[in-house]
Parts: C-alpha cells; structure tokens; sequence
C-alpha cells in the first residue's frame, strides 16, 4: 500500500436532482484514477460538515458509497477519511471494510480515527462521551479490528467493547492496510505508530515540523522505524488554468460560509488558509512544495471543494500534483 496521493470528496451539493447525484461522484473518482491518484475517499459522517456547508446538505453514507465506487473503478485503491470508530461496532467494521476488500478486488484502505462531530452523535443516538472516552474506545476497536483484518481470531473483554474468537471471512489477504487520521500528538500519532501503514496529518502547515518531530518520537517509543509509516497531508485546493479564477473560487467559497478575507488581517488571513493551496496548477505546485513536501510529508491527500465535480479539474490536479509525490 503506498498513497502518495489521494482524493477526497467532501461534498455532494452538485446542484443537480438527487438521482444525478452518484453519476458525478463515480465521474470524479474514474477522473481521479485515469490521472494516477492512488486512492479515492469519502468522509464517514451523516451531516455536512461546520466549514463546508450546512448540516442538511447531502452527505452519504460512507461504505454504501465507496462499494459502489469500487465497482464502478479498477485499480485506485477506496477508502474513508476517516472512518469514526464511534458509529460502528469494530467487528462490523472489521466484516465491512473485509467485504469492500473483497468487492474492490484487494483496493480497500481502512481508515480510521477517535470521531469528533457531536451534533451527529446528540441527534442520532450515537454515544459521544469525552475526548478520553473516544481515544480509549479506538484504542480497544483496534485491538479487535487489526488481528481481524491480518487472518486472526481476537478474543477480548474490554470496558468499551467485547469480541470472542471472533471469525472474520472471506478475505483476500491478511495485510489489508491502516490508516489513522487526526492530529493529536501523543494519542493519534501513538495508535498509528502501533497499528497503522499509513498518518494522514490534520493540521496546518505551520506546524508539521513539530507534528512529524512528536510522530518520531512516538515511533521511536513503540520501537519502530519511523520510515515504514507513510505520512500525508489534507489540503484544501482551489486549482484553474486561470490563477485568477482559482482565486475567486476560494473568495466565493469562503464568503458562502460567512467568512470576508478582505477584512481579516494578515495574521488572521495566514492562519485561516493555511491549509488552503490557491492559484494556477504552477502557483498550487509551488505552494505545496514549500509550505508541506519541504516539510518532510510523503504525500498529499487533496480535496476540490469549490470545482472538483467539473469535468477536468481532478484531472488538472492530479497532472499538476502527481510529479511533486511520485517522483
């Protein structure tokens, strides 16, 4: 498994009737494999997210949608960013992300993290409990759902979850890759270097110096070498031909949530858009090369929040992008 660059879709607001709604996500994620992606993912929640819309905006069930993306795609490896270990059992979820395996013919990715939108889980009726609660609860998930995934049979009896001799088939192999996602130094980064192939970082460039230093370290604590877990980083792009377009489109996205950058200071603007990469495909290239690869980031997982559903654009990225990781 190696991701060096992924795409991510966060939205489904395309302005079309609901039953045009999966044609253009299945376009997006062929676009994304005819210009060497390596993975294509969707967000595992239920509403849409503070910061990309409002609650109610069309947003689909995770695993459901990734199936039916592996069907419709033939070598680009499918995955959640990031599945959140509150809204599933981990020995469903071990059985799920098997059975995607099985239908993407080996291209399945388990991604996975602590969980953090409340308002799904107060409406819904999903448990919430601290920040505590939720790291202890993915803790003990991962000590059932990693022997699943390698071919094992857990037994387990912990404060949040249980499992004994738990069986786990069919499964094409027994290395089916994680990947954790977040941004927390001692607990994420330390569940990664125990269980994970792969960290995809959620934070701003600004701080990825200190956040790769702290993963080293936690690398070092669980006595392994540091090199064999794959970092990447989420980013925001806003990418056209026309530099000046790109850079409306990010004007625009960013009024729609109520947020003017003609009246923010400098200060306030640099660390509202830090992980924004705006401009022409020469302009994002530059961006990402000295704000995160410079930084010593293996990889880039993008999203195209404002045009990536337009036929072309994940296609622009991916030729603009694709040299930058894959050597």
């Amino acid at each position: 498994m190696s991701i060096r660059l992924g795409y991510q879709i966060p939205n489904f607001s395309y302005s079309k009737p609901v039953r045009d709604l999966f044609p253009t996500v299945i376009a997006q994620a062929r676009e994304a494999e005819a210009a060497g992606f390596d993975a294509v993912f969707v967000m595992d929640h239920f509403y849409q997210l503070p910061g990309i819309g409002k609650p109610d905006e069309p947003m689909l069930e995770a695993y459901t949608a990734l199936a039916a993306i592996a069907t419709a795609t033939e070598s680009i490896q499918v995955s959640a960013l990031v599945t959140g270990n509150t809204y599933r059992n981990p020995a469903m979820l071990a059985k799920t992300v098997s059975t995607l395996d099985v239908v993407s013919g080996g291209r399945a990715v388990l991604g996975i993290g602590a969980g953090w939108f409340e308002l799904e889980h107060q409406q819904l009726g999903f448990e919430f409990g601290t920040f505590r609660d939720r790291f202890a609860r993915l803790d003990e998930a991962l000590q059932i759902i990693a022997p699943m995934l390698h071919g094992e049979r857990p037994t387990f009896d912990g404060k949040w979850y249980r499992v004994e001799d738990a069986l786990n088939e069919p499964r094409i192999r027994d290395d089916l890759p994680i990947l954790l996602g977040g941004s927390g130094e001692k607990k994420t980064f330390g569940l990664a270097a125990r269980y994970a192939a792969h960290l995809n970082v959620i934070a701003n460039a600004a701080e990825l110096p200190r956040k790769l230093e702290a993963l080293a370290l936690r690398c070092e604590e669980a006595g392994r070498d540091r090199s064999t877990l794959e970092t990447s980083f989420l980013s925001f792009v806003f990418i056209d031909e026309d530099g000046d377009k790109a850079r409306e489109l990010h004007r625009q996205f960013l009024l729609a949530g109520g947020i003017d950058l003609s009246t923010l200071s400098a200060t306030e603007r640099t660390a509202l858009t830090d992980r924004h990469f705006v401009g022409s495909p020469d302009e994002v290239a530059d961006q990402v090369k000295t704000r995160v690869l410079d930084a010593g980031i293996d990889g880039l997982i993008i999203n195209l929040m404002a045009n990536g559903h337009q036929p072309g654009i994940v296609e622009l990225a991916g030729r603009t992008l694709g040299p930058l990781v894959h050597g």
